[in-house]
């Protein structure tokens, strides 16, 4: 489990090809600071675990500083944006939390749960607004001043943009906004990715959970192909209330025993 504040950019030396995955070595240090084999470590909000690391006091000559290794399956390059990673590219990465941690940001397991792309960025004063398109469905789980992570940075959602439905336009996605002050612009990845960057996407995971739950109640048989919570109002007014348990009634509390009325 993460909170999405990001620890260190880290740099890729490698990205080594397999015939269904892949391997990829970054170059970092802080995060290697108490890592040991099997440990996590988010990359861009994927939660990789560590297969080697470079021995304490040495450096991989790729990068100047100590690297690890971390395999990636199939499934994640489908589902994820580290696919189009190449060498020299920078990426967030972020240490498990600890349970005596502060949360900072919000709870992130690094389960992505799809790519967005950035559609547009605006420069507001001190900060930037940035708009990403969703693939489809994910909007549902997106409310305003909610919580998303964008590749692994906990970020607060201003707006939610529904896809244009029956518009001219009908082919737009829903999108949201972001803003990304001057701390999240130098100490991450988002600083410099530009319009059309695919980025990943963790959505709250409280969100799924609620809507997986509420499924049967909406008339479905299962929440992932778009249960609509919005019904969750007329759902619930329809429950029948639970039933009440007597309670007996209570009198005078007598001690008995040694030490009684002292």
């Amino acid at each position: 489990m993460f909170t999405g504040i990001v620890e260190e950019l880290g740099i890729v030396a490698a990205v080594t090809e397999h015939a269904a995955a892949a391997e990829l070595t970054i170059g970092c240090s802080a995060v290697l600071e108490d890592v040991r084999h099997g440990a996590s470590i988010a990359v861009n909000g994927v939660c990789l675990t560590v297969t080697s690391f470079t021995p304490a006091g040495e450096v991989d000559p790729r990068t100047g500083t100590p690297v690890f290794t971390a395999d990636v399956m199939l499934e994640t390059l489908r589902r994820s944006a580290l696919g189009g990673l190449t060498t020299g590219d920078r990426v967030n990465l972020e240490r498990p939390v600890r349970l005596a941690d502060r949360l900072g940001g919000h709870l992130v397991q690094g389960h992505v749960d799809g790519v967005g792309t950035i559609v547009d960025r605006a420069p507001d004063e001190h900060w930037e607004v940035v708009r990403i398109a969703l693939p489809a469905g994910l909007d549902r789980f997106l409310v305003e001043k909610g919580s998303v992570a964008v590749d692994g940075v906990s970020l607060t959602v201003v707006e939610v943009t529904p896809a244009s439905g029956g518009s001219p336009r009908a082919d737009e996605p829903a999108t949201f906004t972001v803003s990304l002050i001057p701390t999240t612009l130098t100490e991450t990845t988002l600083g410099s990715r530009q319009v059309g960057a695919a980025v990943n996407l963790e959505v709250d995971v409280v969100a799924k959970y609620v809507e997986k739950l509420a499924a049967p109640a909406l008339g479905r048989s299962s929440a992932v192909p778009g249960a609509d919570l919005g019904q969750l109002p007329d759902v619930v007014g329809r429950l029948e209330p639970a039933p009440a348990f007597p309670v007996p009634p209570t009198g005078p509390v007598v001690l008995e025993g040694k030490g009684a009325g002292r």
